[in-house]
């Protein structure tokens, strides 16, 4: 595993970004005040801050970038240069780069192993530093660069023993739960979520980003015939809990609440945001929910309660993935960017849509998504929403690729400034 090395070298990293990571801060705790600023509201309440346009860069699977492990550190800075300059080409302001695919690393950290999607071996030091470049470099095009972290997957295979030598599951096998052919931290441990945080809060800490991310994974999505193996810790630490569901969303209440201390405290100013699936959940569930027929809900599937995050200010934005087009009867784009403005309406939470570039062209979605004009008319529906403060497109190799130019159709429609 490395630790002492990478332990070393974040050390050294921490000293040569301590000159410029100072004057970096201020410019993104001002860069974050300045569009808040423009927050407006008939009524005194706060609307979203306007103007984010972003793209998520997925580095798990390989699925953005790099496009292959084991590539050159010169030709791996050449992708990710490409994809920040597809960014400013196509007019957007933000990069959502994923740094933390599955509990190891895309910088030297003292906690996980150098990230396997790099050199093909996970622990193996790839002999730069991802994340201190990808920061300079999105901040060279005046871009700026959330780092996108997932708290609780550890990897996606089921065998503890292709982790790296000296990996924090192989030293705590107590911490795992194999569920689904893959393996996970146990929310249910308060020492779990006290590591994840530390590992997670030292990107935070040594590096100028100009935001904290997480995606719509907290407890597993479900698998059939299959039950995530929580009994122990919930006897342990269920306290007063007679559900097991309800312990489960305090679990993550409390790892998005304390995260979000620790994110203010470690880079006042810097904002700490959640990418959700779109349907928290169904009316037919509960009367607060949206008018959909959602096969899975984040507070039932994922205990995941955003809007609870959301109308509480514990997070400082939301991007829910509404990956439908409009009119589709089980989940509708329009209901669901509707619902969303409303949660938000009177927080100060800004409020981001997620974007399914990925379905543009795919033979296998329905017809709307064989339209160049869908999501073009995405962000005109939501134009009509004033607390909706941007979008964000998944992911970078579609916004790259342009598929039936329908990203060229976006810009072309709202992006010309």
């Amino acid at each position: 595993m490395g630790r002492i090395t990478r332990r070393g070298l974040a050390t050294a990293a921490v000293g040569t970004l301590a000159g410029a990571l100072t004057l970096t801060q201020a410019s993104a705790s001002a860069r974050w005040t300045e569009r808040a600023s423009a927050r407006s509201g008939a009524d005194g309440a706060a609307a979203a801050p306007t103007g984010t346009r972003g793209m998520w860069i997925a580095t798990v699977a390989n699925i953005d970038w790099p496009s292959a492990t084991g590539l050159s550190p010169d030709a791996a800075r050449a992708e990710l240069v490409a994809l920040f300059d597809v960014a400013v080409e196509r007019r957007l302001t933000t990069v959502f780069l994923q740094v933390r695919p599955t509990a190891d690393a895309f910088w030297p950290s003292p906690h996980e192993p150098w990230s396997a999607l790099l050199t093909g071996t996970q622990g193996r030091d790839p002999g730069w530093d991802p994340l201190d470049f990808a920061v300079r470099e999105a901040h060279a095009r005046d871009l700026e660069l959330h780092a996108w972290f997932n708290p609780y997957r550890i990897a996606q295979h089921g065998d503890p023993g292709r982790l790296a030598e000296g990996h924090p599951a192989r030293v705590h096998p107590e911490w795992v739960v194999p569920y689904g052919g893959q393996l996970f931290y146990n929310p249910g441990l308060p020492e779990v979520r006290a590591f994840v945080q530390d590992a997670m809060v030292h990107a935070v800490e040594s590096y100028a980003i100009d935001g904290v991310h997480w995606d719509d994974y907290f407890y597993p999505y479900p698998v059939a015939g299959e039950a995530f193996d929580d009994a122990a810790a919930f006897d342990a630490h269920g306290g007063d809990f007679g559900d097991l569901g309800d312990w489960r969303r305090h679990n993550i209440d409390l790892l998005v609440r304390e995260m979000r201390e620790r994110v203010a405290e470690a880079r006042p100013g810097i904002p700490f945001g959640v990418s959700p699936f779109a349907v928290w959940r169904n009316k037919s569930t509960d009367p607060l929910g949206s008018d959909t027929r959602g096969g899975v809900q984040t507070y039932d599937d994922l205990y995941a309660d955003v809007r609870t995050w959301v109308r509480e200010a514990w997070i400082d934005y939301v991007i829910p993935q509404v990956y439908w087009h409009i009119g589709y009867a089980a989940a509708d784009y329009a209901t669901l960017v509707e619902w969303w403005a409303d949660v938000a309406e009177g927080t100060d939470v800004a409020l981001y849509i997620g974007e399914a570039v990925y379905k543009v062209g795919d033979p296998a979605q329905p017809e709307a998504w064989q339209d160049a004009g869908e999501l073009s008319r995405h962000l005109t529906l939501c134009a009509e929403h004033p607390r909706v403060g941007g979008n964000v497109f998944y992911s970078a190799s579609q916004v790259a690729s342009d598929p039936l130019g329908a990203m060229s159709r976006v810009v072309e429609d709202h992006y010309r400034d």
